[in-house]
């Protein structure tokens, strides 16, 4: 399929072929995702003349390739940043921001009764740059919700999950539940860029959001010590720190310890049941073989998904003489 489009770019590589060609290996993207781009036979000049970050317009042509399009280029060149809507190329939350930091705010206001919690929480809420990089902040590179306001939409999703759940298992602390869902990824707003492209800041690639957010607890409860006269509970101190320090539930997905208590293990099962549910819904809706019954191969999730078990209430219905009385008292 030919194409004459304006792309962002968002990375760059000069490679040599085995026989010794330099040819482009690039990411481009708009406000709907990426795609890899190749441009075969090319030039140090060509390559130098592409801006990453910038934007670039582009000749070519789209092919599958192993299950996956790919971008053949045949020219490019960098296209003027004045001349474009920048709306059409950073990817954003289909959601409103203000209204689901409002509802955050309502369920971490009603479900967290401890005195101590709910300070420590208002210190983070009332840290006005925090929350407006927060509201901005993608919740990854490209794993899941990797898009303006993709943290709080992600956060916000943990949070109701949590609310839903956690009647079943009245024994766990709530408190600790909802300021864990809270700030499990809060960090990912220093950790994580949030222009035009999607990358690690350098605080992010050195420390990391989980180890910031622990020092972010350690620091905020220190500010409450000094203005209320009394030293914070360190068992809380310890206890959320744990909760965040184990929500990737394994050491090789970079948890620095496994999960130890049980609201440990139910933050670990909600924080991966909604980047896994993006994921496969993601997978489904961009997948660009509308007509096959399985999406291309999502490394991220091992298998491929099938995109039809949705419609399952919309199969003929069937004879139901035999089941009647079934669901009958």
């Amino acid at each position: 399929m030919a194409l004459e489009q304006v792309f962002v770019v968002r990375e760059k590589e000069l490679r040599t072929t085995k026989n010794g060609d330099l040819y482009i290996s690039a990411t481009l993207g708009d406000k709907t995702g990426s795609i890899s781009a190749r441009m075969w036979q090319a030039s140090e000049a060509v390559f130098n003349s592409i801006p990453v970050e910038g934007f670039i317009q582009i000749t070519g042509r789209v092919e599958d390739y192993r299950g996956s399009l790919q971008l053949l280029l045949d020219a490019c060149r960098p296209f003027p940043s004045d001349k474009l809507n920048m709306a059409d190329f950073l990817p954003v939350s289909q959601f409103d921001i203000e209204e689901m930091w409002a509802e955050l705010l309502d369920i971490l206001r009603e479900g967290i009764k401890n005195k101590s919690v709910r300070l420590l929480i208002k210190k983070f809420v009332e840290d006005k740059q925090l929350v407006a990089r927060f509201k901005r902040s993608p919740a990854a590179v490209q794993m899941h919700h990797p898009f303006i306001g993709g943290l709080l939409e992600h956060t916000l999703n943990v949070v109701r999950a949590a609310k839903a759940l956690l009647p079943l298992y009245p024994k766990l602390s709530g408190d600790l539940v909802y300021a864990g869902a809270f700030l499990h990824d809060i960090a990912k707003s220093a950790e994580l860029t949030s222009g035009l492209n999607v990358h690690y800041t350098e605080a992010g690639q050195l420390v990391g959001h989980i180890t910031i957010a622990c020092l972010w607890v350690q620091e905020k409860a220190r500010l409450l010590s000094d203005e209320l006269g009394e030293q914070f509970p360190q068992e809380i101190i310890d206890l959320l720190q744990h909760v965040i320090i184990a929500h990737h539930g394994q050491y090789d997905f970079g948890s620095p310890k496994l999960p130890a208590i049980p609201e440990a293990f139910f933050l670990h099962y909600l924080d991966n049941l909604d980047a896994k549910m993006w994921m496969t819904a993601h997978a489904i809706e961009n997948d660009h073989d509308h007509n096959a019954p399985f999406t291309s191969y999502i490394r991220q999730l091992e298998t491929r998904i099938y995109k039809r078990s949705k419609t399952l209430g919309q199969l003929p219905n069937q004879d139901d003489t035999a089941t009647g009385n079934l669901f009958e008292k």
